[in-house]
């Protein structure tokens, strides 16, 4: 049976959820980007994340949304220690063999920091956008299977050759390799419960979804039933949640701001449904998912630009450790 140590990671502020839009300079848009990423490294925190979307939430809103991958590359360079990882990257949106060469570069850049975090893709209208097809659910995670099948052989062997329904390789080679051996951690994220869970019972290092306790609790479950199918040790998969979090001193500060849902949802359904509250309740409920199998935490702040809820769940995450 494999244990995992718990480990705790926030995203990198991009743009998506509008949390850049109040700062009007590109540059300094991201130069806060930066300074938010360095602080956390600083404050303790195992790993950085960053989303895979060009279009803003929850619509298209002409305000900047930095890109995943150059955003990686160059947040490699202005941190040393702390892991990177992307929630998740999307399938269709690269060639399979083009992203093996962008995360073993990326693996080598950051001297062996990557988290590969991939997924079928969800936001249809960023699809249509940039002119990428849309498949059908059963089909994009297909796509998904073989990217994962593409990538982990191209990171390992010298000429790859594959023969799938979306993809067809003829001797692609892939150098320099990636330096974690046998290679970076693989995360599959998405809670489809028949098709992405059983994707990630074959494939997976981890895997993250969401919901409250119980709603987490049926998707592990379901995970399980799939590894015990395939005769995969469950216990090999770190399971791991990523929703906001919003952390103040007291019950009053919390209560005066109000829900910060950017869908617009109600404080109440917000609060219980992420990591809202004083250090003290939001440890309660990091640990309530702690004793149903989960060990990865990376939320997103949602105070961003502004950095309390950031330091404030760093003392919450050594509380814990």
């Amino acid at each position: 049976m494999a244990s995992h140590d718990l480990t705790f990671g926030v995203f990198v502020p991009q743009g998506w959820k509008m949390e850049l839009a109040l700062i009007d300079d590109p540059q300094a848009k991201w130069a806060k980007a930066v300074e938010i990423a360095q602080l956390a490294e600083e404050l303790g925190f195992d790993s950085l994340w960053v989303y895979d979307h060009f279009h803003n939430v929850p619509v298209p809103a002409h305000e900047a949304m930095f890109e995943c991958w150059t955003t990686m590359a160059a947040i490699s360079q202005r941190t040393s220690r702390i892991k990177l990882g992307q929630m998740v990257g999307c399938a269709p949106y690269r060639n399979p063999g083009l992203l093996a060469k962008i995360t073993s570069n990326i693996d080598v850049m950051s001297g062996g920091r990557l988290i590969w975090g991939i997924g079928a893709g969800w936001y249809q209208h960023e699809f249509t956008g940039y002119g990428y097809e849309f498949p059908r659910p059963a089909d994009r995670i297909r796509l998904l299977r073989e990217t994962v099948e593409i990538v982990k052989a191209m990171w390992s062997e010298p000429d790859v050759s594959y023969q799938g329904k979306h993809f067809t390789l003829d001797g692609a080679q892939c150098d320099p390799k990636p330096v974690q051996q046998p290679h970076p951690e693989i995360l599959i994220g998405g809670g489809g419960e028949q098709l992405t869970l059983r994707v990630v019972a074959r494939h997976a290092d981890s895997s993250n979804f969401g919901g409250k306790p119980y709603e987490w609790q049926h998707k592990a479950e379901v995970l399980q039933q799939h590894c015990k199918e395939i005769g995969r040790d469950y216990d090999e998969i770190r399971k791991t949640i990523s929703p906001e979090v919003f952390v103040r001193e007291t019950e009053k500060e919390i209560a005066d701001a109000g829900s910060r849902s950017f869908w617009g949802e109600p404080m109440e359904s917000w609060q219980a449904g992420n990591l809202v509250g004083t250090p003290e309740q939001v440890a309660e409920k990091v640990q309530s998912y702690v004793d149903l199998g989960c060990t990865g935490f990376y939320p997103w702040c949602s105070d961003y630009p502004d950095t309390e809820t950031v330091r404030l769940f760093a003392q919450v995450a050594d509380s814990l450790r």
